[in-house]
């Protein structure tokens, strides 16, 4: 499978990089993926919570109830 050109270049420029600043590199894009993991799985987790909240259910269903004269309005989406 081929490699889009710029992954091609930077896996040319990091294969000419000492070993131990290779493995430093490797060290450090692993820890930003984890963190971006955990940060959008942190989200995901409030986002349910919220969803299962019963007072914001609540708010929702007020909100519906005060845009339902605009769904007669004649406009379609």
């Amino acid at each position: 499978m081929n490699a889009p050109p710029l992954l091609s270049e930077l896996e040319e420029n990091i294969s000419q990089l000492p070993l131990d600043e290779q493995l430093l590199l490797i060290e450090r894009l692993s820890h930003r993926i984890r963190a971006n993991f955990s940060a959008k799985t942190d989200m995901d987790t409030q986002l349910s919570e919220m969803a299962a909240d019963p007072e914001i259910q609540r708010e929702i269903q007020e909100i519906e109830r005060e845009f339902s004269v605009t769904e007669q309005d004649g406009l379609s989406d």
